[in-house]
């Protein structure tokens, strides 16, 4: 019998409410069950704003993503643009330098050279020219008459040079459009000429030419003479 009792307790619902209500616990068990209802409810709406949550934090984690992905094309594009424009400014630079030379070649044609167009040659070689040391800006023509020959031989005659002085050192540069084989021939003596009026040791003689004739750059090269040039022509 009391085997009997216990199982109905345990497995028999209307049972247990029976003796709950003769033992005066009937409204408790009744508003407990209440509360297990009302509990699994909240515990359902939980785990669906959990799993509503989890969503969100996965698109949140697409968007971050996305946003990183076209940040870092933007950078791309960025640094492609920068490169594109450093090609521009290197192709303007370029078309100056190639405008300059044209207008040398053609302002040399039919008239004797003037002091711009040297200078003008002499900023195409610009950078040339910085490496050895030189600032085109302060390169200065060089005119000596030889009164009565002591210095040349010859009376009268003209020695008329670019020269540049740095550090107590002495440049003799002959700056042309296009540079012959006479050109370079004559420059040995040239720098002689120069040592004597001036009293100071010539440190480098440099031809600076648009143009070159090719027996012209392999003389020059035979007498020591540094050539910066554009073209070697046949």
């Amino acid at each position: 019998m009391r085997e009997e009792f216990l199982r109905l307790l345990e497995e028999d619902r209307e049972f247990r409410l029976i003796v709950a209500g003769y033992l005066g616990y009937r409204d408790v068990l009744e508003r407990l069950e209440e509360h297990d209802r009302k509990f699994n409810e909240i515990l359902e709406r939980l785990d669906r704003h959990t799993k509503l949550l989890e969503e969100h934090s996965k698109r949140l984690e697409e968007h971050d993503r996305k946003f990183n992905e076209i940040m870092e094309r933007l950078s791309v594009h960025d640094r492609k643009f920068y490169e594109l424009m450093m090609e521009i400014q290197a192709l303007r630079k370029d078309f100056q330098l190639l405008s300059m030379r044209v207008e040398v070649t053609i302002g040399s044609m039919g008239r004797r050279w003037g002091r711009d167009l040297e200078m003008m040659v002499l900023e195409i070689f610009r950078e040339a020219l910085e490496k050895r040391g030189i600032e085109p800006g302060k390169v200065e023509k060089f005119r000596y008459r030889d009164m009565d020959g002591s210095v040349t031989g010859i009376k009268g005659r003209i020695i008329d040079i670019d020269v540049f002085v740095k550090d107590e050192k002495l440049y003799v540069i002959e700056v042309k459009s296009r540079a012959e084989l006479e050109h370079i021939e004559a420059l040995p003596d040239k720098a002689r000429f120069v040592e004597k009026i001036v009293g100071k040791e010539v440190e480098r003689v440099i031809v600076v030419a648009v143009n070159i004739d090719k027996e012209a750059y392999e003389r020059a090269r035979e007498l020591g003479v540094d050539v910066i040039y554009g073209n070697i022509i046949d």
